[in-house]
C-alpha cells in the first residue's frame, strides 16, 4: 500500500499545535502550585512527543511499511527537535527558559510513542494472520 501525503495531516497538525505551545510566551501559560507539584509541564512534554512520534509513524504502520529501524529514526529526529525547541525557548521565546528536564521528558515521550506504535503493529499483524 502506498503512503499518501494526506495521511501526514494529523502529524503535521499535532506538530503545529506543539510548536505554538512550546513558543507561547511564558506569562500566557497557566500557573498553579498544584500543577507544579504534579510536574504537569513534564507530562505535557511527554504527551506531545508521544503524539508526534506515533502520528508520524501511523501512515507507515497503516501501509505496513513500518519497522523498528524507521521508528528509531523518528525517535532520534524528534529527540533532536526537543533539544532544538529548548534552545528556541531560551533565545527566542518571551519569558521561557532552557530546561534539561524538558528534554528528558521529550525523549521519554518519544519512547512512549515508539512503544504505542509497536503495540499497534503487533495488533495489526495478529489481526491479519491467516488462521
Amino acid at each position: 500500500m502506498k503512503i499518501k501525503p494526506i495521511q501526514f495531516i494529523p502529524a503535521l497538525t499535532w506538530f503545529i499545535i506543539a510548536n505554538i505551545l512550546f513558543l507561547i510566551p511564558g506569562d500566557d501559560l497557566p500557573s498553579s502550585g498544584f500543577l507544579e507539584k504534579i510536574h504537569f509541564d513534564k507530562w505535557v512534554h511527554i504527551g506531545l512527543f508521544a503524539g508526534l512520534t506515533f502520528l508520524t509513524a501511523l501512515p507507515f504502520i497503516q501501509s505496513q511499511q513500518c519497522s523498528k529501524k524507521l521508528l528509531t529514526k523518528i525517535i532520534i529526529a524528534f529527540t533532536i527537535y526537543g533539544v532544538f525547541i529548548e534552545f528556541l525557548q531560551k533565545y527566542i521565546a518571551y519569558d521561557r527558559s532552557f530546561d534539561v528536564t524538558d528534554m528528558i521528558a521529550d525523549a521519554v515521550g518519544c519512547v512512549v510513542g515508539f512503544y504505542i506504535s509497536l503495540w499497534l503493529i503487533q495488533r495489526l499483524t495478529k489481526k491479519n494472520k491467516p488462521l
